[in-house]
């Protein structure tokens, strides 16, 4: 709310009175004198008050000052905050602290959410503010941008991660890298020991799953072993790595943690739901990324302001544009009848997404008061707001029934063999659109014209009814779509989703309590001031202060950004990462199990180039990463979780995984990337939610035999496989997916038509490539489990298989093939 002109003449009217009064009593220089009873009344029926109520939000020394105003010392006070001074002495009206307590003014209410102060209580404010607002108080808290940095430099996650020299362990032989020297001693410290190396099979099914999603074949087993007999345990390994991490798999298994963590999603979600149809572009771009081992600290660049880098050419200029996907692939309520919300919604989430995605920790808890438990304050939050604010966000929407709010596509520079998934037009067809939107906008201004006679009190020559308004702005917004699409000449356009500057750079006013209709002062684009790091540039004032934003990100000296990744990949490689909240560095997350490794991981990951392959590389070649998974009593007791990592973690595979082994195991998968999603080619740019599911995708959306993360990947409405098993929520940065076991997974390895044509076609292949049921159960065990069946399981297999009074051999072999695919042993890693 906007303050009282008066009230700042009054103000300053006083503050010429003060000064000419300290002036004429000899320049002192201090405040006019208090007498004792003054004091002791602030300190017994003042100062309570302000602790119990007011410093919870209102404290310089808690690093708490929502609207600016801190109330802790007696400089701040009169100081006051975004409103003006909270004290002014000798005028209740002037004091807005008077104001919020005493309910005064409406739209301030002290305290929030709260009855009013009893009157006794309010009694005795008026009284002191009347009597001159007495106040001993002369120690001055640390201002609010200092506090934030003071809780910088005192947590641990907000300083520069430094290496350490490798600790001495009780036994130099078992480590082969620098960071097994860690985990040996943690383990020596609590008197445990590391387990034993898994068997060669076992070792090798898990790190083809963790490096390229899939199992081995027979033939991999078998070359494996013979490498091992060749040139032993080590350098077999070496040879394997290398292979895995040079494969084109490798990308589409690392992209898709990435697609996690960045929301990706091919709809808007919410009631309209409606798709995005280039969202396939930025799931490319990310596999590719991980394929060419692009530094981490330029993937990122590239993602936060693409637009804004220098390229080449065309093609390094289209794949830049795409990369700023990451910024629009967010939920979008696309229904929403105010654009300014719908906005600020939209940066909202931009600011929670690159936060929590890059510094395991969000600054959009700042939206309406400074964050409870980390050092960000609503000035940092408008501060970065401002940038996303000079950002126009284009998600390429078309306005039809179901929603209000469209968005521009992104025009790709054109490229030979360029894919794009909507149709081109006849040149008479777009002529025709375009006169049919110039008649459309010709009556839109009709209308606003009735509208307007209507509203001075004349009578329109046409009198305007709701409907009619909202034919024309639906048509209008399906022609302007329609046309988006392609080229004056009728030719389809490549198009994207991404972002750009405005052309006009804007700094964000600071809303009071978020609400869009309370802005007060603006903020200045900016960074967090908590985490101030030497020689990043200041934000320029011809550009939004997205490449700034992403460079402070990408520093090497950022505290947060290299642990933040290298506990993700961590994370991936063992199941929980050494910070076991890896979206949550902050106050409330949990903390490292091994710091020191943690910090020296982060520290080398950032000499080594910011290389997510070397990093892969180093953990997947260690001793830590080789050891068994089997059950030890006398560690579990003392370390139930293994956070000191004394053996191999059991996990759950993902979604992705276990239908892909399912394509492996028939022999059907397809590891060609198919040309765009099911969402551009089927569905386009419709309201999934209005016109239904397209009668051409299958109804459990698990039609194709690529690679699952092709799958289309619709908000509210995912395939059967990915809803079932855990998949991750796309409306929201994951960096840990929830494993659950529950009875309708069973129900759908049993009842799914994916899984009963995976175990016809792996029937099929046995049948096909062997000779007998003792051959085709062993290569079956091999297949699924990476592993010959003991003789328990052979007979068992065998008397299944043989029994004549169960069914036929076809469907005995068909069941006993499902029955492989649906066990917990095939879905789950040792």
């Amino acid at each position: 709310m906007r303050t009282n002109p008066m009230n700042h003449c009054h103000l300053f009217c006083c503050s010429t009175l003060v000064s000419l009064a300290v002036l004429g009593s000899g320049l002192r220089g201090a405040e006019p004198a208090e007498s004792p009873a003054d004091i002791a009344f602030f300190e017994t029926k003042i100062r309570p008050v302000l602790v119990e109520h007011c410093y919870e939000c209102h404290s310089g020394q808690a690093g708490k000052s929502e609207g600016s105003l801190e109330l802790d010392s007696r400089q701040s006070t009169h100081d006051g905050g975004d409103r003006g001074p909270a004290v002014v002495a000798g005028d209740l009206q002037a004091s807005w602290l008077w104001l919020a307590v005493s309910h005064a003014d409406n739209d301030v209410r002290m305290p929030p959410k709260r009855e009013r102060l009893p009157d006794s209580v309010l009694a005795d404010f008026k009284r002191w503010i009347e009597r001159g607002a007495a106040d001993p108080r002369t120690d001055a808290p640390a201002t609010k941008a200092q506090a934030w940095v003071k809780a910088g430099e005192d947590f641990w996650a907000y300083q520069r991660p430094i290496e350490s020299a490798s600790p001495r362990v009780s036994d130099e032989l078992w480590p082969k890298k620098p960071l097994d020297y860690f985990v040996l001693a943690k383990l020596d410290e609590h008197g445990m020991e590391p387990s034993s190396d898994a068997q060669p099979k076992t070792l090798l099914r898990r790190l083809r799953f963790d490096l390229v999603g899939l199992p081995p074949s027979a033939e991999d087993l078998s070359r494996f072993q013979k490498q091992i007999d060749e040139v032993g345990l080590d350098a077999a390994l070496s040879l394997e790595v290398d292979e895995l991490l040079a494969s084109s798999e490798f990308g589409e298994r690392w992209g898709r943690h990435w697609l996690d963590v960045a929301r990706f999603a091919e709809s808007s979600g919410t009631e309209s739901n409606i798709s995005f149809p280039y969202a396939w572009r930025y799931r490319d771009y990310v596999i590719d990324c991980f394929n060419n081992d692009v530094p981490l600290d330029r993937f990122l660049i590239e993602q936060l302001a693409g637009d804004l880098l220098p390229y080449e050419n065309d093609a390094e200029r289209a794949r830049l544009l795409i990369a700023t996907g990451f910024l629009a692939l967010g939920p979008k309520n696309l229904d929403s009848v105010d654009e300014r919300q719908f906005n600020a919604d939209v940066i909202d989430e931009q600011i929670d997404t690159v936060t929590r995605a890059v510094i395991g920790g969000t600054v959009a808890c700042a939206r309406c008061h400074d964050h409870k438990f980390d050092p960000y304050s609503m000035e940092d939050y408008y501060s970065l707001a401002g940038i996303f604010a000079s950002s126009k966000t284009f998600f390429g929407t078309a306005v039809s029934p179901a929603n209000r709010i469209g968005g521009d596509p992104l025009l790709l520079p054109k490229l030979d063999g360029q894919k794009v998934l909507h149709a081109s037009l006849p040149k008479e067809k777009v002529d025709k659109l375009k006169a049919q939107l110039a008649e459309l906008r010709a009556e839109k201004a009709e209308m606003e014209e009735a509208n307007m006679m209507m509203f001075s009190g004349k009578k329109p020559a046409r009198e305007v009814t709701l409907s009619d308004a909202l034919r024309v702005f639906w048509q209008s917004g399906g022609v302007e779509g329609e046309l988006e699409k392609v080229s004056d000449s009728g030719e389809a356009l490549p198009l994207t989703m991404g972002v750009l500057d405005r052309d006009k750079i804007v700094d964000a006013p600071l809303l009071e309590r978020g609400d869009i209709n309370k802005p007060l002062t603006p903020v200045p684009r900016g960074i967090p001031q908590a985490i101030r790091i030497h020689g990043v540039a200041q934000m320029p004032g011809e550009e939004s202060g997205r490449l700034q934003l992403a460079q402070w990100l990408a520093d090497p000296a950022h505290p947060l950004t290299p642990r933040v990744f290298v506990n993700r990949i961590w994370h991936h490689m063992f199941g929980t990462g050494i910070v076991a909240t890896v979206d949550d560095f902050g106050s409330t997350g949990e903390r490292p199990s091994h710091p020191e490794l943690l910090d020296t991981l982060a520290a080398k990951f950032v000499q080594d180039g910011w290389s997510i392959k070397h990093l892969v590389r180093e953990i997947a070649l260690s001793r830590t990463y080789r050891q068994s998974s089997v059950y030890r009593d006398d560690a579990f007791q003392i370390d139930p979780e293994n956070r000191l990592l004394w053996r191999a973690s059991k996990r759950r595979l993902e979604a992705e995984c276990i239908r892909d082994a399912m394509l492996v195991v028939s022999g059907e998968l397809d590891s060609d990337r198919p040309v765009g999603s099911l969402v551009g080619k089927v569905i386009g740019d419709r309201p999934i939610s209005l016109i239904g599911l397209d009668k051409r995708l299958p109804a459990d959306l698990d039609g194709s035999v690529h690679r699952s993360v092709y799958l289309l990947v619709i908000r509210d409405r995912l395939p059967d496989v990915l809803d079932l098993f855990d998949f991750a929520e796309p409306k929201l940065v994951t960096g840990n997916r929830e494993t659950t076991n529950v009875p309708i997974q069973a129900l759908y390895l049993l009842n799914s038509p994916f899984v009963i044509d995976r175990a016809t076609s792996f029937a099929a292949r046995l049948n096909r490539e062997c000779d007998n049921n003792e051959q085709r159960i062993r290569r079956a065990f091999i297949l699924c489990y990476s592993r010959e069946p003991d003789e328990v399981e052979m007979e068992r297999s065998t008397r299944f298989l043989t029994d004549e009074n169960s069914a036929t051999d076809t469907k005995r072999f068909f069941g006993f093939c499902q029955a492989l695919l649906s066990t917990a042993e095939f879905r789950n890693l040792d």
